[in-house]
């Protein structure tokens, strides 16, 4: 089964940075996609960024330029670098990933707060 371990959230004021974690506890041949979401208080969870074995990536509208997704195939993470953050960057911020055999995976959340 797998598990996703992620971490870095935290309490940022805005124009600050953060860089979130996400590991996969399986094979690295097993894992295709990779991606974040975001789920801001009492709204929907949508994609932020996500990119693939090969690394072409994907982000929302709200973060290019700002948001940077990036991977390290040996080690099954990912990670998320977030500059200029900004107070509507508050989240509860979720790992995915694209599992050959589970389907897709998702880690546990880690909350972003940025205040202005």
């Amino acid at each position: 089964q797998v598990q996703l371990v992620e971490s870095g959230g935290g309490l940022v004021q805005a124009g600050g940075s953060l860089r979130l974690f996400c590991a996969a506890s399986v094979s690295r041949f097993r894992i295709n996609a990779m991606g974040w979401y975001r789920q801001p208080p009492g709204k929907q969870r949508v994609l932020v960024a996500e990119i693939t074995r090969s690394s072409s990536t994907h982000y929302a509208d709200s973060v290019k330029g700002r948001f940077t997704i990036s991977r390290d195939n040996a080690r099954n993470t990912v990670y998320l670098q977030m500059n200029s953050l900004k107070p509507e960057d508050t989240a509860v911020y979720y790992c995915a990933v694209d599992d050959v055999v589970s389907g897709q995976v998702w880690g546990q959340g880690t909350q972003v707060t940025v205040s202005s």
